[in-house]
């Protein structure tokens, strides 16, 4: 029996600046039904503030508990351990990590940093790995759909780059990191086994969420989709479903 649904936003809910047709109508449908819905997403060229701002414009009002982002998932892991970031962010990510201490041990926290990914920035990231320091990777998504609807490259090449060259593997903070997933579970307080995902991306939104012990997972054609997704990564997808919507009504219906 489905007691929550999570669902990823890029490329689900809304494609660049604008809403998928049929996502909040969907997202509406859930909540109207009494099924809690959580929103895991791998973004991270954008703060969690202006994500919020961004889904209401939308007509979607997130609450506090109900968005789930590697900034997040990574302040909670330096928190617990004392530690300081080395960011290698986009710019406009870094206020996510404004509360974050400046002293003490370092580690090294990279995320899509888009343009801002030059050579020296990288290197310097190398140079504090090579000091031993943990290498914490926001995510390791292989590609996004960008504003102009080509895909294009996200951070999982730049993260692979500095683990070969530092000899080191990152701890990943975003999906399909197992625990990613659990901090959500755990937010609903149910057990994974009730717990559909909807998302875009077979291997980090499907494939990880299935891995990571969660019931059922929906891959939908809309954001970076490409026909023979579904059978390109194992755990493969539950359901394929057109969109959102389509998703959302074969949950209500019990498929």
């Amino acid at each position: 029996m489905t007691r929550a649904v999570f669902i990823d936003l890029a490329g689900v809910v809304y494609q660049g600046t604008a809403p998928i047709p049929g996502a909040i109508a969907g997202i509406a449908a859930l909540r109207e039904a009494g099924l809690p819905v959580r929103f895991l997403t791998n973004t991270t060229r954008t703060p969690r503030r202006r994500i919020a701002a961004q889904l209401a414009d939308m007509g979607l009002v997130v609450g506090d508990g109900e968005l789930f982002t590697p900034a997040g998932a990574a302040r909670d892991w330096l928190a617990a351990r004392g530690m300081a970031p080395h960011l290698l962010v986009h710019p406009d990510l870094a206020e996510d990590f404004a509360d974050c201490p400046r002293d003490g041990p370092l580690a090294v926290v990279v995320g899509d940093a888009g343009e801002t990914f030059s050579y020296n920035a990288m290197n310097a990231a190398f140079r504090v790995l090579e000091e031993g320091t943990p290498l914490l990777a926001l995510a390791r998504n292989r590609t996004f759909r960008d504003a102009d609807g080509a895909l294009s490259l996200d951070a999982g090449a730049f993260v692979a780059g500095l683990e070969f060259a530092a000899r080191t593997q990152a701890v990943v903070m975003g999906k399909p990191a197992p625990e990613f997933y659990a901090a959500a579970v755990a937010s609903v307080g149910c057990d994974p086994g009730d717990v559909v995902m909807i998302g875009d991306d077979a291997e980090a939104d499907v494939a990880g969420a299935l891995a990571a012990g969660i019931d059922r997972a929906v891959l939908v054609r809309t954001g970076k989709y490409r026909p023979g997704d579904e059978r390109s990564f194992v755990p493969a997808p539950s359901l394929v479903a057109d969109d959102l919507g389509a998703a959302v009504t074969a949950i209500m219906q019990g498929s």
